[in-house]
């Protein structure tokens, strides 16, 4: 599961406006009204009156359209993201290495626990932080990963049965054949973010009480409620935009042959620089694939954008409101249209690629198991060595933090609800 990286509130009146190829930032405000809360804060009301986000005791949540809420708080030190039943993290300050500050992170999900390390970058006037590898493979893995293989392998996945790959059958399809475990990772990530957003959907009706909308199974799928193929029987999700991001997958994974070259096998060994641009806004990496569910402006009015969905950055430096262009290059039926151009928040990217690398590594871990078997070539060397900085054993108080956090939230909402209604106005 990926974090979270709503911002907190945080605007920079420096930020500047930043173009490419013309493109200037384009206005993101969210229909609806701002109101000002008498207890302190402010809250944001949609045209329908329920409330899109709200600001209070360094608390910022963001309701998405399908149901689901986050929650980011800086508190004693730690950053805690919490995201309803889908669990959260708690970020914390871990050690100095080379001038870089690196944090840990104890990600919650259905009673599991898991560490990461994430290393911090501050950017106008703005924190962000970056996935930090926990191991490398020996870099002949990653040339074996990167270079095409001896002959196109085909490769069953075994999804024919699954409800989520029949729901999402008119948006996604695998690659008849790969070229090189490039393409194997592409499907790899795509699929596991499809997953996701069947999950996250089902998971946003139970929390809803929805029963009568929950997500069917594969064989109650109706025609008109999957998302529809292109014209030819082509899926959404063309060659084009799947191209864009293999290309992606292997730059990452070339990226990741690099670092393990360095200062044997490990990561280390980078001086830190004033400033230095965060991996979302780095000017070679344009394509994301969407890995939370995010409530975005388009023409005036709200959109989705949900996992799975790919969307291209075109500005390169945030706005005041920590947010650049991008442009949707692929949707699901109901999220935003492609084509559209919408503002989205860097730490939100930020956490994209962070899923990103993530991911990869994930897919490189299952190709290392799977090397040799079931049609797929077999591989040099696929033991690891581990980073210079690994994660730390897992935070077992993260779930009492997340499960505060939520309590916490919920008392204050009724109290934004109270005030927001009663206040009749306020808006800008």
């Amino acid at each position: 599961m990926a974090g979270h990286g709503t911002s907190a509130g945080h605007a920079t009146a420096n930020a500047g406006r930043g173009t490419v190829a013309g493109h200037s930032n384009v206005s993101h405000s969210a229909p609806g009204r701002q109101v000002s809360l008498r207890g302190g804060g402010s809250a944001h009301i949609r045209p329908n009156g329920q409330i899109r986000s709200f600001n209070r005791n360094s608390m910022h949540v963001e309701h998405n359209l399908h149901g689901g809420r986050t929650i980011v708080r800086e508190r004693n030190g730690a950053r805690i993201v919490s995201t309803g039943r889908r669990g959260g993290y708690v970020q914390r300050a871990y050690v100095t290495r080379g001038g870089r500050s690196y944090y840990s992170r104890t990600y919650y999900y259905h009673g599991a626990y898991r560490s990461g390390v994430y290393r911090g970058y501050y950017w106008h006037g703005h924190p962000y932080y970056g996935y930090y590898h926990p191991y490398f493979y020996h870099p002949a893995y990653y040339g074996w990963a990167y270079n095409p293989w001896p002959a196109p392998v085909y490769y069953g996945w075994g999804w024919g049965g699954a409800p989520w790959y029949g729901y999402y059958g008119g948006y996604f399809a695998p690659y008849p054949v790969y070229p090189s475990a490039a393409f194997w990772l592409t499907d790899y990530l795509i699929a596991a973010n499809l997953q996701a957003a069947y999950a996250a959907r089902a998971e946003a009706d139970a929390a809803a009480g929805e029963a009568d909308n929950s997500v069917p199974s594969a064989d109650q799928v109706a025609s008109n409620d999957r998302p529809p193929a292109a014209p030819g029987g082509q899926v959404v999700l063309s060659p084009e935009v799947k191209q864009a991001i293999a290309e992606q997958v292997k730059a990452q994974i070339a990226a990741s042959q690099a670092e393990a070259g360095k200062s044997g096998s490990s990561g280390g060994g980078q001086q830190a620089s004033s400033g230095e641009v965060p991996p979302a806004l780095d000017p070679a990496r344009r394509t994301f694939v969407v890995s939370d569910d995010l409530a975005v402006e388009a023409d005036g009015e709200e959109c989705a954008l949900t996992q799975g969905d790919v969307i291209t950055r075109l500005t390169d430096t945030p706005d005041e409101d920590q947010k650049v262009n991008v442009s949707v290059a692929s949707s699901k039926k109901a999220d935003c249209a492609a084509g559209k151009t919408v503002a989205v928040a860097v730490d939100d990217l930020q956490e994209m690629q962070n899923h990103f690398q993530e991911q990869i590594d994930e897919g490189m871990k299952t190709l290392a198991s799977k090397q040799g078997t079931s049609g797929l070539p077999k591989a040099p060397d696929t033991t690891t060595v581990a980073s210079d900085v690994p994660p730390p054993p897992p935070d077992k108080t993260a779930a009492k933090t997340l499960e505060d956090q939520d309590a916490e939230a919920d008392k204050t909402e009724l109290q934004v609800k109270q005030e927001a209604g009663s206040s009749g106005g306020g808006s800008q």
